[in-house]
């Protein structure tokens, strides 16, 4: 499949950015503990299906560098669109990713032609945590106190991979592999980060303002916030429709590609084309 590869200059960093293939854009927006090769598995079905899909590391995130600024993501969602011509895009956001596309549809709603949420945040929405969820995120904050990177990449794994309670034999070895290696230099305590200007109002003061067609998809051995969230969007957003994927946990793209873009494609067939 044709694939093109670039750095989009925004200010204060510069984002490594691939497009395969040809037709109505889609724009994929990785997780936080992911860069955009967490998407490998879903784009040959997306271009099979005739779409062109757009997907960049976040800034300081895999191949993309940044200084220690403030920077508003969706912005930075904006430019990767403007420098390739794209006016208006669906997107697919996983975890963070989703959150973010989430605030740009708010935003910029004349930029977004339809949303797909999966195992999504909302900004300014806490859905809770079960005491085993809490025991883990206690062990994350105790890592990053001490600067075990090793031990904080774990732990991430663990809870958005294998999902809680499950066994680590659960996901194939490649993929917890894979999310380990995107995740962990991020995890180093002498990481750059940008920090991230929130959307104001939140999202979540805000999900009925979203006018563009709108499916969450949850994994079913996600946490409970993400369950709680992808809850929130359906019953909240306008015409928004809940799909739960069965056997997987956070990262639904790595392990039910086909799964996920059956879905995806379903949910965009209906306002093809756009550009």
């Amino acid at each position: 499949m044709a694939r093109l590869t670039t750095d989009v200059d925004v200010p204060g960093a510069r984002l490594f950015t691939v497009v395969d293939g040809d037709g109505p854009p889609i724009v994929l927006l990785h997780a936080g503990i992911a860069d955009l090769r967490a998407w490998d598995a879903l784009v040959p079905h997306l271009v099979g299906a005739g779409y062109r899909a757009v997907r960049f590391d976040h800034r300081g995130i895999g191949r993309s560098k940044t200084e220690s600024v403030d920077f508003s993501r969706r912005a930075d969602v904006l430019a990767v669109m403007d420098a390739l011509g794209i006016e208006r895009a669906a997107l697919v956001g996983n975890s963070l990713g989703g959150m973010t596309a989430l605030d740009v549809a708010i935003e910029s709603p004349r930029r977004v032609v339809a949303l797909v949420l999966v195992a999504t945040g909302i900004g300014g929405f806490d859905g809770g945590a079960t005491p085993e969820e809490q025991a883990i995120e206690a062990e994350m904050e105790a890592a990053e106190r001490d600067g075990d990177a090793d031990r904080l990449a774990d732990l991430d794994v663990r809870l958005w991979v294998d999902g809680v309670g499950q066994p680590p034999t659960r996901v194939e070895p490649a993929i917890r592999d894979l999310v380990w290696r995107m995740d962990r230099p991020s995890c180093a305590p002498d990481h750059v980060h940008a920090r991230p200007i929130p959307l104001l109002p939140s999202a979540n003061e805000r999900l009925a303002d979203v006018a563009v067609p709108t499916l969450a998809v949850d994994g079913a051995l996600d946490t409970s916030g993400s369950h709680a969230a992808a809850a929130r969007v359906a019953s909240t957003v306008p015409g928004a429709r809940l799909a739960v994927v069965p056997d997987v946990a956070h990262m639904v793209g790595m392990e039910a590609p086909g799964a996920l873009a059956s879905l995806v494609v379903e949910h965009l067939r209906p306002i093809r084309p756009w550009g």
